[in-house]
């Protein structure tokens, strides 16, 4: 790499640009809130230090020496860069500028968070795009950590380091599924019916999963599990065709539910409520443009607009505000 000479002063380009520009000592050092004998103390260093006299005085004022000329057209743009690059305050505005966003979310959050976020941003910030991608536990902070993914939006309870930010969003919790007409639908599911009926498990890289298999283990309740997938959205086909039952995340069973191939019935026991979050690595915490996203899913995601909480009150009441 190579360095600048310590002994010279970077702030004396302001001295070589403010004289071209006016041509005269005593406007130079006003525009610089310089004294005229602590500018013409700087010139003289100049002066020296180049070997040059780099400005002369002439009938139409200091006229700059070819050298001088060079160095201040080349010192006008080495402090627009400084300005620019370092001292201002970086910004980003969605209505002209691109971006491009790499987020983590599973399949599942997927189907809740990106027709929203698209449809939002269609007008007011035409030209972002962005790729969604589903990470291991073991591989998502590595890629935060990158850079390569700007945020993870959902249920991440491994990115709790002091090295990640997180702000929750809203709190949500799970449904069961069920094909329209099943037997099982005549009738209030137990606990006991539940256990006895073949289940459909989802076996993805969505933390949700994990957290449910955890409360039913603490619980001490079993179930028989027909078949594991890694994808969310083939349960409604399995479901639909089959006398299988599948638990899901409330979000996703209400999409389901909407195209008409599942019913939705709560579970037998009060069931675990998780907080979703978006997380960001600490080094894009003042970033411009990952703030301004942040905003977004924030202002798009939250308790205010929980369009989930309706069903959840209808099925369990109102869990969140009782023991566990």
């Amino acid at each position: 790499m190579e360095t600048i000479d310590t002994e010279f002063d970077l702030n004396t380009l302001r001295v070589i640009v403010a004289l071209d520009d006016t041509r005269n000592v005593t406007r130079a050092a006003e525009l610089l809130s310089m004294s005229q004998s602590g500018f013409s103390s700087a010139l003289a260093r100049l002066r020296k230090r180049f070997g040059n006299p780099l400005f002369v005085r002439t009938n139409s004022g200091m006229e700059a020496t070819p050298r001088a000329a060079k160095m201040a057209e080349a010192a006008r743009e080495i402090l627009a860069k400084v300005k620019s690059g370092i001292l201002e305050q970086d910004a980003f505005d969605p209505l002209t500028e691109r971006a491009h966003f790499a987020l983590s979310m599973a399949d599942v959050a997927e189907v809740v968070f990106l027709p929203g976020l698209l449809a939002a941003l269609h007008t007011g910030a035409p030209q972002v795009t962005f790729q969604s991608e589903s990470h291991r536990k073991d591989e998502l902070q590595g890629e935060l950590e990158a850079g390569r993914v700007d945020l993870a939006i959902g249920y991440f309870p491994e990115l709790g380091s002091d090295a990640f930010y997180q702000q929750r969003l809203y709190s949500h919790t799970y449904v069961c599924m069920l094909r329209p007409g099943h037997p099982a639908l005549k009738r209030p599911i137990t606990k006991e019916v539940y256990a006895a009926l073949g289940h459909a498990v989802v076996m993805s890289p969505a933390r949700t999963n994990d957290l449910f298999e955890r409360f039913l283990e603490q619980r001490r309740v079993s179930r028989s599990v027909v078949v594991r997938t890694p994808h969310h959205l083939s349960l409604p086909s399995i479901v639909s065709e089959t006398d299988l039952i599948a638990t899901v995340p409330l979000a996703t069973g209400t999409y389901f539910a909407s195209l008409g191939a599942v019913e939705l019935v709560p579970l037998p026991f009060r069931p675990p409520v998780f907080s979703i979050q978006q997380h960001w690595h600490k080094r894009n915490h003042q970033d411009p443009r990952n703030r301004w996203l942040r905003q977004q899913i924030e202002a798009l995601f939250n308790a205010r607009t929980d369009r989930w909480l309706a069903a959840e009150r209808k099925l369990y009441g109102d869990i969140r505000s009782r023991g566990r």
